[in-house]
């Protein structure tokens, strides 16, 4: 098989967790295979003369998580010189993600292949998209106005209060209609009403797990990785102390991911990650979905994304 060059626009290396980080897992992936990977920093992408390039640093790597790169000797090459480019960097998508998603767009237009496909990541709000799938999803108010989130939460009587631009459960609030925090929490996350913020009925399933459903190139993968939330805590998510347990998926999770995996496939987005809970969606995650070295042990789903690629390659 020929080899190909597969450039990874990531975080900085040294802060990378390769024991579970999903980037690092396709890395090693794709060199298993014979490929060559390389790693970008979003800083370092520009466009000149109509051409987008970037430095690029060609990496081996090592089966050791502690030292699991060394690099090479970098090279200023055009986007469109990579047989594939994964945009895998974390968010908050502020003003310079959606600026990498301009310039990535100009760098399909020159003939570039990348993934996922950055309109496509600019038009879905990993949180906003599931509005799209209503008879999927559990009762929501999308709102900035303090009075109507209040209203809601004495209807709905216990909500999770979340910003849309956060990630790793990052200021994620469940408040109950006699919390007498509440107040002060709704004023805090819409930031005395300037900033709209999602309200979501609680679900008391979660205690079973936030399930992270996993999307490769339209094809559902057939395990998910439950994030239990720890004893007293609301939150699921692993960087909030969730613990990771892999599980087939059941029937709802696979009815609901193979209704969206068409149209997200369609949608140029090859890789993506659902979040459900207790039967109902919660989040389409496009930006740099995780949980492919959680699942590994059960199915090599960083393998799927390298074999996916081949085939869209022609190799």
């Amino acid at each position: 098989m020929t080899a190909l060059d597969f450039a990874f626009i990531v975080d900085p290396l040294p802060g990378l967790k390769a024991y579970k980080d999903s980037s690092v897992a396709m890395m090693r992936a794709a060199a298993a295979r014979g490929h060559r990977p390389w790693a970008i920093r979003r800083e370092d992408i520009a466009w000149h003369e109509g051409i987008v390039s970037a430095r690029a640093v060609p990496l081996i790597l090592h089966a050791d998580d502690g030292d699991w790169y060394t690099e090479g000797e970098p090279e200023t090459r055009a986007l469109a010189t990579f047989d594939t480019v994964l945009m895998r960097q974390d968010p908050p998508f502020d003003f310079e993600y959606l600026t990498a998603t301009w310039l990535l767009e100009r760098a399909v237009m020159g003939g570039a292949r990348v993934f996922n496909d950055p309109r496509a990541v600019r038009d879905h709000s990993e949180k906003l998209s599931i509005t799209e799938f209503p008879q999927y999803i559990p009762t929501n108010l999308v709102a900035r106005d303090p009075s109507r989130l209040h209203a809601f939460i004495d209807e709905i009587g216990d909500v999770v209060l979340k910003p849309l631009d956060g990630m790793g459960g990052s200021q994620v609030f469940r408040v109950a209609s006699h919390d007498p925090n509440r107040h002060v929490i709704v004023e805090t996350l819409t930031q005395h009403g300037a900033r709209t913020i999602m309200a979501q009925r609680y679900l008391p399933g979660i205690r079973d797990g936030d399930k992270r459903v996993l999307i490769i190139g339209g094809e559902v993968m057939p395990y998910a990785l439950a994030r239990i939330p720890r004893e007293g805590e609301t939150r699921a998510n692993l960087a909030a102390g969730g613990r990771g347990v892999t599980m087939p998926l059941t029937a709802r999770e696979g009815e609901i991911a193979r209704f969206l995996a068409p149209i997200l496939w369609e949608r140029g987005l090859l890789i993506v990650g659902l979040d459900v809970i207790d039967g109902h969606l919660t989040e389409i995650n496009v930006t740099s979905p995780t949980c492919m070295a959680e699942i590994a042990a059960r199915f090599d789903v960083a393998g799927r994304v390298i074999e996916t690629l081949e085939r869209l390659c022609g190799r």
